[in-house]
């Protein structure tokens, strides 16, 4: 329903999220087309596209809550109209205080009518400052938070360096990324700029944009002498996220370089692999499997990006909490708990058939005759159509025409 508001001079309306009731946006009052990017149009940012982003952060905020077993402050740098601050506030137990800051006056003034609103008043702090001064404003030691969400528009790379100062030891930092562009390679010089890393377009590119963002953070955060450490991540439509928890010292940094490294990949078959050193300017490199041009990822994360343990307590969590999106969520952490232990990357099935010229099997019965065969293998919630296997590609190339076979009695 429409609602007016003395402090704010522009349409907006009341939805329902979670267990909380936002003052938001009229978004179709900003619109001139359909093709207009509604969100970017209105005086405050708010995408209800992100509701199920909100959600699983709530999960994951509980979860971590749980591991440390205290009393925790929370800071989101990024309020927008504060949505999820809100929600952390009201939802997830354990939470002392949040502090919730964003550049636009009119994104501070409806955030702290959302804290009205939902009577926060005393957990909920809103401040109208720059994201980077507000978290500069806490990074002297008994002043951190235990958590900072970096949940932007584009990339949350310009505010690394001060979320990373601005966290106490064994803190929690959840990133989100929606400039999938660079980091799925249709830009790759602009990777290269904000992440460090060189991505490539394979049909595996959105586990490439994960990995690229923890290896940013991970380089990041060793100039200052922390470590991390990646308990869960996930890439949902237009964007990836990553959880980390980070830990003090120049072992633990150290610790965290060592899963730094590449992935080497053949787009003529599909061959894969891990390398810790090598230089991605020079790609002379030729496919240990068909003797093509190998091409390079990275450097980048070639580390853990689930927890095992981690996603157990947000599966357990998400059993008791009626979100709009919950069936989809479980779906997604199940996919994540049963990947969890999979080789890094994976394949998708039909680009390789059609790159063969074959027909598309169904993945249920591909991952069949990969467990049969003696290989791990593993749906992902990357990729609907994909397979995360300890196979080679010469081995999916035959596996597949094995499928085929006993399908179709040739290829």
């Amino acid at each position: 329903m429409e609602e007016t508001s003395p402090e704010t001079d522009f349409p907006t309306e009341i939805v329902k999220e979670g267990n909380v009731r936002l003052l938001v946006p009229k978004l179709k009052a900003f619109v001139k087309s359909p093709s207009e990017y509604a969100p970017s149009k209105a005086p405050v940012f708010y995408n209800p596209v992100m509701e199920l982003n909100r959600d699983i952060a709530v999960l994951a905020l509980q979860a971590y809550q749980r591991t440390v077993d205290r009393e925790i402050v929370v800071c989101e740098p990024l309020a927008g109209c504060g949505a999820m601050g809100v929600r952390f506030a009201a939802e997830v137990k354990g939470v002392e205080k949040v502090v919730m800051t964003d550049i636009s006056a009119k994104a501070s003034k409806l955030a702290s009518q959302n804290v009205r609103i939902n009577r926060l008043d005393e957990l909920v702090t809103v401040e109208h400052k720059e994201a980077n001064a507000l978290l500069s404003d806490y990074s002297a030691p008994h002043r951190r938070f235990d958590v900072i969400d970096l949940d932007p528009f584009g990339s949350p790379v310009p505010y690394l360096d001060s979320s990373i100062r601005a966290l106490r030891n064994s803190g929690f930092l959840a990133l989100t990324a929606t400039d999938m562009a660079p980091l799925c390679g249709v830009h790759p010089k602009a990777c290269i700029r904000k992440y460090g890393g060189k991505p490539l377009r394979t049909e595996y590119c959105h586990e490439l944009a994960v990995r690229l963002l923890a290896g940013c953070l991970a380089a990041t955060a060793a100039k200052h002498d922390i470590g991390i450490n990646v308990v869960f991540s996930h890439s949902s439509d237009h964007y990836v996220r990553v959880y980390a928890t980070m830990e003090y010292g120049a072992k633990k940094a150290d610790e965290s370089l060592r899963n730094m490294g590449y992935i080497l990949h053949c787009f003529k078959c599909f061959h894969r692999e891990t390398a810790k050193l090598h230089s991605f300017a020079k790609n002379e490199g030729k496919c240990s499997e068909c003797g093509s041009k190998i091409e390079v990822a990275g450097p980048l994360w070639l580390g853990k990006i689930f927890d095992k343990q981690f996603c157990e307590l947000m599966e357990k969590e998400a059993k008791h909490r009626a979100f709009r999106h919950g069936e989809k969520i479980r779906k997604i952490l199940a996919l994540i708990r049963n990947e969890v232990d999979a080789p890094v990357t994976y394949y998708v099935p039909d680009k390789i058939c059609d790159k063969l010229a074959l027909p598309v099997p169904s993945v249920k019965k591909v991952l069949e005759v990969l467990k049969e065969e003696g290989f791990q293998a593993s749906l992902t919630h990357f990729n609907s159509k994909g397979v995360r296997a300890d196979a080679s590609a010469m081995n999916m190339k035959e596996l597949l025409r094995k499928v085929l076979m006993s399908s179709y009695g040739k290829f």
